[in-house]
């Protein structure tokens, strides 16, 4: 990519003094300490399933569990406006273990369920141990309070309001990121953390070795504003509910891909977080906003999540596609007892390491994809690359359909980049595909995009291509918005048609088509 890309690309994501974090923003217009954190009481859990439904007058969006035994799972719907109930959604154990927990109850992460007043909360509790034999000694007469009711009885439903967030209040990434340049991220300041909420200074490592992918879980359904307020939340009933120091990850990722600085202390530094219960020495927990069991991060989400990893473990010289051997810690949120090496990937998943799904399935399917991504960082962005940052869009899904690479437009050469009003297009080694909202996404190659390109692109009089070629025996035509381009195949001249009236182009210009007045240059070939 030539330098006018990375320049215009310098220009969307402006950096700070670290070189990573967005100084676009001066101050939040609303802080985590004005997140409102209300608990109700569900008595009489019982074991096996017991349903509970609680509400409040106030709209909340995010719902968490204290006081659960071990061994207990939990999910959560949300009642919508109409007075249906939403879909259900898993709750996942908090693992916070980190050396600053204190003496903090159990809880689970908080569940984004969307603005509502009403959630209902299904809680299953295994049944109780079996008490051992008396050994000979007497019976005592009663049974004991310990056998006859499980721990976990104290269970609180946390329903947290987190202040609305402007609309738009930092803006959504939109172009490639250069190569060497880490995603925009959003400081702690920026998103509203009060740091008079968390406790005692960071605590720091050498470096790290490896970093651990995570998921949020709760609903996907949320809006970039949404994210900011998630964000809020968590760090609100961590700290004020649940007594801890900070939010346990170094990063969280929406589906946006908008990056938020998670525990304090340095994004560019070795800081010690508690996201992976025995593995927090050295290492770098990134958490993505939402559920991917069943659905696969978005991919700019993944690409983000890829080349926030390339970047933070280029600092410390990790290979993305490494292993490293890491001593567990221990704890009860391993499987890997004190003491014991574990031979990992340089990027590894929470389940690798503890009894959970996280992040997900669908998102441990794409660690690999992850991996590639991340080790690519620093290398000249490749046909793969902008292939992978044109995925979730309707030229990406036309490519794709035509064959994508061993199509006839083959690789693309630059990035989606914004056409004349509100049409975007993406240029490929043999032509381009253009999209507006109104036409939907048309290929144009050959002698015809070589003339259309000569009479000025979009801006000419034919306006943009409604449709991909059509071939006649004797024609190749392509209709545009104002005529047609009609390519005559024996006298291998092309004969523009506005209006009724037919004109031969002139042979293209042996210079080349003029420049689509682009932000990106093409890459090299």
């Amino acid at each position: 990519m030539l330098l006018t890309a990375v320049a215009a690309t310098v220009l969307l994501l402006p950096l700070a003094v670290d070189g990573a974090v967005r100084d676009r923003v001066d101050a939040p217009s609303v802080a985590a300490d004005d997140t409102a954190l209300a608990e109700q009481p569900l008595p009489n859990i019982g074991t096996g399933e017991t349903v509970r439904e609680v509400s409040q007058p106030t709209p909340f969006s995010l719902v968490a569990l204290t006081g659960t035994a071990a061994g207990t799972t939990a999910r959560v719907r949300a009642k919508r406006p109409a007075g249906s109930w939403g879909p259900w959604y898993g709750v996942e154990t908090s693992e916070y273990s980190g050396p600053d927990r204190g003496g903090s109850p159990g809880g689970t992460e908080p569940v984004f369920v969307g603005r509502t007043t009403a959630v209902q909360i299904a809680i299953n509790q295994p049944p109780p141990p079996t008490p051992p034999p008396n050994d000979g000694r007497p019976e005592l007469g009663y049974r004991p309070a310990n056998v006859e009711h499980q721990l976990g009885q104290n269970v609180n439903a946390v329903l947290i309001s987190p202040p609305e967030a402007p609309a738009d209040q930092f803006g959504l990434p939109t172009a490639v990121t250069p190569p060497g340049q880490p995603p925009v991220i959003i400081s702690r300041a920026q998103w509203g953390a009060d740091e008079s909420m968390r406790c005692g200074p960071a605590r720091y490592d050498n470096r790290i070795q490896a970093a651990v992918v995570h998921h949020t879980a709760g609903s996907n359904d949320y809006s970039p504003q949404d994210s900011v307020e998630i964000v809020r939340a968590i760090y609100a009933y961590h700290t004020r509910t649940l007594g801890w120091c900070d939010i346990a990850y170094n990063a969280l990722v929406d589906k946006y891909g908008q990056v938020f600085e998670g525990r304090a202390g340095g994004i560019t530094k070795a800081v010690e977080g508690s996201h992976t219960g025995g593995f927090n020495v050295d290492t770098w927990g990134v958490a993505m906003l939402g559920d991917f069991d069943a659905v696969p991060p978005t991919p700019i989400q993944l690409r983000t999540v890829a080349r926030l990893l390339g970047w933070r473990m280029a600092m410390d010289g990790i290979d993305p596609h490494g292993t490293v051997t890491l001593t567990s810690a221990g704890g009860a949120f391993t499987k890997f007892p004190a003491g014991a090496p574990a031979a990992l990937p340089t990027i590894f998943s929470h389940r690798d390491v503890g009894a959970t799904d996280c992040p997900g399935n669908a998102a441990y399917a794409e660690l690999d994809h992850i991996r590639d991504m991340a080790a690519r960082f620093n290398d000249p962005p490749g046909p793969q690359d902008l292939a992978d940052s044109l995925q979730g869009g309707a030229i990406y899904a036309r490519w794709q359909a035509m064959g994508g690479m061993s199509s006839w437009l083959g690789a693309p050469t630059s990035p989606e980049s914004p056409a004349d009003g509100d049409a975007r297009y993406v240029r490929f080694q043999h032509g381009a595909v253009y999209w507006s909202p109104h036409a939907g996404p048309n290929p144009v190659g050959g002698a015809i995009y070589d003339a259309w390109a000569g009479l000025g692109y979009e801006r000419s009089a034919l306006g943009l291509p409604t449709s991909a070629e059509v071939a006649e025996p004797e024609w190749i035509v392509q209709n545009f918005q104002h005529g047609t381009l009609n390519f005559d195949r024996e006298k291998q001249r092309v004969i523009q048609v506005i209006d009724g009236l037919a004109y031969e182009l002139p042979p293209p210009s042996t210079k080349g088509p003029p420049p689509q007045l682009e932000r990106f240059s093409a890459i090299n070939s």
